[in-house]
């Protein structure tokens, strides 16, 4: 009896397999690589509602990060700078800038300034930048060199990984509690004997369980 399918297809059932395989394998690195935090939110730079210069007032003025993000050292939360804030410097300096209009406008009628979030961790994550802060964990380690940014933008990519890269060697990442605001700090040659020794003296233990930062 003739055959009713040539001898090539025996191998279908295997190239059918192979082709399922591979893609499988594609879409999982696509999701691993293209929706990943390195890939979409590194490089993250909204326009905001005024043209906020912290290569300006950061860095030419030397102003201390603390002076707007006064809750940073205390809480949770950084904190945003309330109009009052801008206005303690700007109702002597440059209050009839057209840069200032909106907020001179949010001084006035008590409207806050709408701010847009830059760096934002989850919602089912918790992060408190004051046990961080006091323990000798920079700005710039979380935030780059925002002190050289006209517009500042997301350098790190906050993920799980990245998190616990730091939560598991926190020696690399500690450094002198009078260069926490410094953006430009370079970490000196003996960098792991210094944070070791962080370590040892403010007994720093970071939770590397899920329960430490999912709670």
């Amino acid at each position: 009896m003739a055959q009713l399918f040539p001898k090539w297809t025996n191998t279908l059932p295997s190239i059918i397999f192979g082709g399922l395989v591979s893609l499988i394998v594609v879409i999982t690195f696509s999701f691993w690589y293209w929706g990943s935090p390195e890939f979409t939110d590194v490089g993250y730079a909204p326009v905001q509602p005024i043209p906020y210069s912290h290569k300006f007032h950061a860095g030419e003025l030397e102003m201390d990060c603390r002076y707007c993000h006064t809750s940073v050292d205390k809480s949770a939360f950084a904190g945003v700078p309330p109009t009052q804030t801008c206005m303690n410097c700007h109702t002597a300096v440059k209050k009839d800038s057209t840069n200032l209009r909106m907020v001179v406008s949010s001084w006035a009628d008590g409207q806050p300034i709408e701010w847009i979030r830059v760096h934002k961790s989850p919602d089912y994550v918790y992060f408190d930048h004051s046990a961080h802060v006091n323990v000798g964990v920079g700005c710039s380690s979380c935030h780059g060199d925002v002190a050289s940014m006209e517009i500042v933008s997301q350098e790190k990519s906050l993920s799980m990984g990245w998190c616990l890269d730091c939560h598991r060697n926190p020696e690399m990442h500690l450094r002198p509690m009078d260069q926490l605001t410094n953006t430009q700090w370079i970490p000196p040659d003996d960098q792991f004997s210094y944070g070791s020794w962080m370590v040892n003296e403010l007994d720093i233990t970071p939770p590397t369980d899920c329960s430490g930062c999912h709670r």
